[in-house]
């Protein structure tokens, strides 16, 4: 083939010699090409991920305050529970009574049965529901074990299989 191995060597006199033996603009075209990719490089390897990091911040920041509520949130609920002196039997049946009738009214009946209870659900609204379940587990300190729930056009019906401290 007539290539010889030294022509194909990249020395800095190599480079020197075949730059300038290019014309003016072609030095102009090639120099604007190196800096076209030098700045394509930057922005890509530099400058995008730090906007789009700079953009994401106010959400994510919004993202984790919420988080961190809730978290806190959990920890007074978790510190209320604890300092709270162990609840008997009797009274935790008490206390589940008296919040079933203040809060479900006659859409709820209970029986009661060896260290738990049976909760029977008919119409309850999602958020009667909810708060009913909230106050019965800070103020009974009543587990869920089972729940047999359907969701009709007036609200939730079915079952709740309840364990009460001892």
């Amino acid at each position: 083939m007539g290539i010889e191995r030294d022509s194909l060597t990249m020395n800095p006199q190599t480079i020197q010699r075949w730059w300038r033996q290019r014309a003016t603009r072609e030095q102009r075209l090639l120099g604007a090409a190196a800096t076209l990719l030098v700045l394509a490089l930057l922005w890509v390897l530099a400058l995008a991920p730090a906007l789009k990091t700079l953009r994401q911040h106010d959400a994510r920041a919004t993202q984790l305050q919420a988080t961190l509520s809730h978290m806190q949130g959990l920890e007074a609920q978790a510190k209320l529970l604890q300092g709270r002196s162990s609840m008997g039997g009797a009274a935790a049946q008490q206390a589940l009574q008296t919040h079933t009738v203040s809060l479900l009214g006659k859409q709820a009946d209970i029986a009661a049965r060896n260290g738990g209870a049976s909760v029977t659900l008919r119409s309850v609204s999602p958020q009667a529901l909810g708060r009913w379940l909230a106050t019965v587990r800070t103020e009974a300190h009543v587990q869920v074990l089972q729940s047999r729930l359907q969701r009709g056009a007036e609200g939730w019906s079915g079952s709740l299989q309840l364990r009460l401290p001892e």
